[in-house]
């Protein structure tokens, strides 16, 4: 298990729930602007949101994002340890920057008494393609190893300051990269880990590699908070990242349709009736999962697991309940289903 740390009032690591994070793309010194998009990535479900801190006007605005956000915020700064301070001075939650690359041992302790001073942890992250000169030599290429290497050097700067209250994220665009770093970081340290394949691109092939790299690792027992990095509306990562905890277990506040791939032998419109029932029960916040089957001849079996679920038959069908034997219906199988939805949830 990781050692846990505190971004306000979310904890991360040490068996937390694993939260979601996603960064805004406005321009943070518009205040207004920034705000809306954070409010919309709350709304979405996300737990921290990052914003970009690149110059004096950046790190002034955090006073007033940081007091008028629903959730924790973190910035985001590269190379400037000025700008971390201030930041932290205004009230940020987490500061996501490379002590190595803030300009020698003096800056970085300067950085880490401030970060001291205010109970603000920072998140170290090192990308493939900004890996450092001298490791990019010796690997020959931005592989695990050499992610690991970078980000445990950082970690030693800030450890030889006495600070300690760190996490982690060595990411790259390719998924099986990502995926070997991340492992062998779980192997040699227990700083948590901020999780996600960067770079991943747009919403499809984007989406998928995510799903894929990110899962792979909470399979494994690998990573305490994620982003998925998306080209579009940060919204999207929300979503995917939300999406990806409750496919491999992690979250179970949803209702959970699952559906028949679909036959010769199907009887009902389940593309339809699944979309109705998802449609109906999207903002329920219970752990429930209802089946919706093409065919009496495999659909109980197959859903054997639903809290509730209905099969198509060519004369009406039969409605299943967990623990309880088929029974048939007749008429209107969608009525049926969804009343029975409502007694299952109500009750």
């Amino acid at each position: 298990m990781t050692r846990q740390i505190h971004v306000g009032p979310l904890a991360i690591g040490g068996g937390a729930p694993v939260t979601v994070q996603s960064m805004t793309n406005t321009d943070t010194r518009d205040v207004a602007s920034t705000l809306a998009q954070i409010r919309h990535l709350a709304d979405a479900g996300c737990d921290i949101v990052r914003v970009s801190v690149y110059d004096e006007a950046c790190a002034e605005a955090v006073r007033e994002l940081v007091d008028r956000s629903p959730v924790p915020l973190v910035a985001d700064i590269h190379f400037n340890h000025r700008l971390a301070i201030r930041a932290a001075e205004n009230g940020i939650h987490k500061v996501r920057i490379n002590p190595g690359n803030i300009g020698g041992k003096a800056h970085v302790e300067m950085l880490a008494d401030c970060l001291k001073a205010h109970h603000i942890p920072v998140r170290i992250g090192v990308n493939a393609g900004s890996l450092e000169p001298e490791l990019l030599r010796r690997y020959g290429s931005p592989n695990a190893a050499a992610l690991v290497e970078s980000a445990m050097r950082h970690v030693r700067m800030l450890e030889d300051c006495g600070f300690s209250d760190i996490a982690l994220s060595m990411k790259a665009s390719d998924v099986r990269t990502t995926v070997e770093a991340y492992q062998l970081a779980s192997e040699v340290c227990d700083y948590p880990l901020h999780i996600g394949v960067t770079e991943a691109g747009g919403a499809g092939f984007g989406g998928t590699k995510s799903a894929i790299g990110i899962g792979a690792l909470l399979l494994r027992g690998i990573g305490d908070t994620l982003r998925v990095s998306l080209t579009g509306d940060p919204a999207e990562e929300v979503a995917l990242g939300i999406e990806i905890l409750r496919a491999v277990g992690l979250r179970r506040d949803f209702v959970e349709v699952i559906s028949c791939p679909t036959c010769g032998r199907t009887c009902v419109d389940v593309a339809g009736l699944s979309e109705d029932v998802r449609r109906m029960t999207r903002d329920i916040r219970k752990p429930l999962k209802i089946a919706v089957m093409g065919c009496v001849v495999n659909g109980p079996g197959e859903a054997r697991e639903a809290d509730i679920g209905i099969a198509g038959g060519r004369d009406g069908g039969v409605l299943f309940r967990k623990g309880e034997p088929p029974r048939a219906v007749k008429g209107d199988l969608r009525e049926t289903l969804m009343q029975e939805i409502r007694r299952l949830i109500d009750g």
